[in-house]
């Protein structure tokens, strides 16, 4: 994967950037500000966990992130690309085919095959399956054995590691992960976290996973805590017991 990164990414050693940014929801006595001035650099071939209680902004920060959102203020940068002045048109196509997403409720289309389901991002960009790339990633996330099958015919588990293949057959550079175990029963979500920690050690791609659950957030190079919009903190190579003591005091930020 470090043949992939951008000029810029080998420079800085970022795959995502966040610069001041700011999101306000609303306007007047009504507005709601999710961001007040978050800067963070997430570097190449990282597992960043995000946490904070209710509210506190860890949505809008992904989705911020990602694109998926526009900061009110403030710069985002993937690689050598920034997304806040983008026109929606070239953002669409930014997320298509540099941003893989994993989410709780895996959003898989259940009239294709597992394979189809995998390959869709790149049928949309009308790009070019690399059966090679396909067949390393499906061996990966264990799926070589279920390419054939419906989404209705897996297990929770394993529709979770096609959402992860999915992201990953872009060749992105960044995944991000919104609770990507809520859906799952503890001994699975084990396995999904242990498979994003090998996507990151053996593939060298980069993952920013929000999460409630201290012992998913262990799993991570670093936690980022997050409180009334402003980063409360980092730890990094935390412990699930560390993690969940931050936590307990975020509430007093």
């Amino acid at each position: 994967m470090a043949n992939l990164m951008s000029t810029t990414e080998r420079a800085t050693g970022l795959a995502v950037r966040l610069d001041a940014v700011t999101k306000v929801y609303g306007t007047g006595a009504s507005a709601v500000t999710a961001l007040r001035d978050v800067s963070i650099g997430l570097p190449v071939g990282s597992f960043t966990a995000v946490m904070g209680p209710s509210g506190s902004g860890k949505s809008t920060f992904l989705h911020c992130a990602a694109g998926l959102d526009r900061p009110t203020n403030g710069e985002v940068w993937l690689g050598d690309q920034q997304l806040a002045g983008l026109r929606e048109g070239a953002l669409t196509k930014i997320r298509r085919e540099r941003i893989g997403f994993v989410f709780q409720a895996y959003n898989l289309l259940q009239a294709l095959t597992v394979e189809q389901n995998i390959t869709l991002p790149l049928r949309l960009a009308n790009a070019r399956v690399d059966r090679v790339w396909l067949a390393e990633v499906a061996a990966n996330v264990g799926l070589t054995e279920h390419l054939d099958r419906r989404p209705s015919q897996l297990s929770g588990g394993q529709q979770q590691r096609v959402a992860i293949a999915r992201a990953l057959v872009t060749r992105p550079n960044a995944v991000f992960a919104d609770e990507p175990t809520g859906a799952l029963d503890t001994r699975t979500a084990r396995q999904i976290l242990q498979l994003l920690r090998e996507v990151v050690d053996r593939l060298g791609q980069t993952v920013l996973m929000v999460t409630h659950d201290p012992v998913a957030a262990s799993y991570a190079d670093s936690v980022v805590f997050l409180a009334d919009g402003r980063i409360a903190g980092e730890e990094r190579a935390p412990s699930a017991e560390l993690i969940a003591e931050r936590l307990t005091h975020l509430g007093e930020w």
